[in-house]
């Protein structure tokens, strides 16, 4: 399901400038148009630019072997400027709507594993080395070979679970969904708020995903940008009258009936709307050092952990992204991805290099996908917004969770319908796409939800006595996602 229905057939494309551009984009050949396009990219922007103000607070917050800490005005400049100038490239050299900035899940493994047994500029050099192996990898043709081999089924879902994911992102980054409060701290499931629906802030995304929703049935054009900037309204005016505060004090008391991660209220002076951005951080970084601080075994094993999270969690996005712009082939390939995939691994060098952290494919941009996006248009809207937060970035805070994640929501119901390609009476490809698209939500991970996927299908496969129909690079994939989920147990015994 699309939010913009397609063209029964494509009209003509405009001559001049614009027709170059419609030309080169391919904006009428996929049935869009420049207003899409724009319109596209302002929604994809909006629905990620929450991560210029949480990169910084994991990033930038997070101490190194030795103490130190790069601190959050600097990193919020740089997790700007590296988004705004790889989602642009990404626009003009794929040609695909998929925006790029610091991915979520990695940064954590980059704030919380590779720092504390290095300095900063030691963790950023391994991202830039992770960055040129992924490059190799494209170049080679190995990276899109392994694309290739992954069946259709399997691709479909991909995209569905990539759709439960993000659904699940928006509903926990709106407070919908916690984790249920345990004093004993055991493994306990989420629930609903506390129970039920609590406070201001789950008001206001409630009301914008129903808003949202009734523009959308309704087939209003830009029903997910009206219903972003209608929540956002809202929850300005809810602010100013109930003083609901963040979900954290200023004191480290908690607060559950607050906003999850920014306070939406209007700006009160010229201070708080411009910023000067800090980008000192950028070629802070050491290539080798890490080496020489905690030897060779273990920087290729923390090398592997960043590469293979990455190159499938783009693998994952793309897949998922494409498929609901319907810009997939009949084997589920997208033409041109070796672009793609060369300016995603510029991307993550990019992130290295500025100290922003890996960056790679937003799932998120299937917001613009869902508003009609289909082209390179889109994402160089949203990179040029990012680098206008680079001096704006207290305009962007003022968008909270609650009004940008009902965006998520209905993204993820739309990917959802690519369900229905998968043949679940097929258990071979039943029960992995199953495994697949359950895993990425309750895991929290793309490329984890992939790994369990694809360990499956093969295991299938071999107990079938049908191991010669399972792509020998399939056998690859599976092996080392093996070896990544064991991690910690094999870093145990090469440490003793």
């Amino acid at each position: 399901m699309n939010a913009t229905p397609q063209p029964t057939s494509a009209p003509a494309a405009p001559g001049g400038l614009r027709g170059r551009l419609d030309a080169y984009f391919r904006v009428t050949e996929r049935g869009s148009n420049f207003a899409r396009e724009i319109r596209g990219g302002l929604v994809t922007f909006f629905a990620m630019a929450y991560i210029i103000v949480l990169n910084p607070l994991i990033i930038g917050t997070a101490p190194d072997a030795a103490g130190d800490e790069l601190g959050i005005a600097r990193v919020a400049a740089t997790t700007a400027l590296v988004g705004g100038v790889i989602s642009i490239l990404m626009g003009v050299v794929s040609r695909y709507p998929f925006a790029v900035a610091a991915g979520m899940g990695i940064n954590v493994i980059v704030a919380y594993t590779l720092a504390p047994e290095m300095t900063w500029a030691d963790a950023m050099g391994l991202v830039v080395l992770e960055g040129i192996v992924l490059l190799v990898l494209v170049l080679t043709g190995f990276r899109n070979a392994v694309f290739r081999a992954v069946p259709a089924g399997l691709k479909s879902a991909i995209a569905v679970g990539v759709g439960m994911f993000l659904a699940f992102v928006g509903f926990v980054n709106a407070g919908f969904i916690r984790r249920v409060p345990d004093a004993a701290n055991s493994t306990v499931p989420v629930q609903l708020g506390s129970g039920h629906l609590d406070g201001w802030p789950i008001l206001v995304f409630v009301l914008g995903l129903a808003l949202t929703i009734a523009l959308i049935v309704r087939k209003v054009r830009g029903a997910m940008l009206i219903g972003m900037l209608a929540a956002t309204a809202t929850a300005i005016a809810v602010e100013a009258f109930a003083k609901v505060g963040p979900s954290v004090g200023a004191d480290g008391e908690p607060n559950p009936t607050g906003w999850s991660l920014t306070v939406p209220t209007l700006p009160s002076s010229v201070g708080d709307v411009v910023a000067v951005p800090d980008f000192s951080l950028v070629g802070q970084f050491n290539l080798f050092g890490s080496f020489a601080n905690i030897g060779v075994i273990a920087v290729v094993l923390l090398i592997f952990t960043l590469l293979l999270a990455d190159f499938f969690d783009t693998m994952g996005t793309m897949v998922g992204v494409a498929e609901q712009g319907r810009l997939l082939d009949s084997d589920g390939n997208l033409d041109g991805s070796r672009e793609v995939l060369v300016v995603d691994a510029v991307g993550t060098m990019a992130g290295g290099a500025a100290s922003a952290s890996v960056n790679t494919v937003f799932a998120e941009s299937s917001a613009g996908v869902a508003e009609g996006a289909r082209t390179g248009i889109a994402p160089i809207v949203t990179g040029l917004l990012f680098l206008v937060a680079t001096l704006f970035s207290p305009l962007v805070e003022i968008v909270p969770f609650e009004a940008a994640t009902p965006v998520l929501i209905i993204v993820g119901f739309m990917m959802m319908t690519q369900v229905t390609k998968i043949d679940f009476t097929d258990l071979s490809l039943g029960i992995p796409a199953f495994i697949t698209i359950a895993t990425m939500p309750f895991t929290y991970s793309i490329a984890d939800g992939i790994g369990f996927g694809f360990i499956t299908y093969v295991l299938i496969k071999a107990v079938q006595g049908r191991p010669r129909e399972v792509h020998p690079l399939m056998w690859i994939v599976a092996a080392a996602f093996l070896v990544f989920f064991a991690m910690e147990p094999l870093k145990a015994l090469f440490a003793g």
